[in-house]
């Protein structure tokens, strides 16, 4: 009785390691994963971009409505 369940998971291991290393040498699905992940990064660097941009905008444009920007003092020459 040891013998067979011995048998069961010595091929068990043989069959999940052949699965494994087949899954690992099959890489038809890695092209797809890889432009997913590309994609994704692409959009999170995009986000980031925008909101870096949209902050710095908003307040560029509020000193411009609102005046209230004193680096940008009018200076006469004599």
């Amino acid at each position: 009785m040891i013998s067979k369940l011995q048998d069961k998971a010595l091929m068990a291991y043989i069959l999940v390691k052949g699965f494994i290393s087949d899954f690992k040498k099959n890489e038809q699905g890695m092209e797809i994963v890889q432009v997913v992940l590309l994609i994704l990064v692409g959009v999170l660097a995009i986000v980031a971009i925008w909101g870096a941009l949209s902050g710095w905008l908003q307040e560029l444009w509020t000193k411009i409505t609102t005046g209230t920007d004193s680096g940008l003092q009018s200076t006469t020459i004599s």
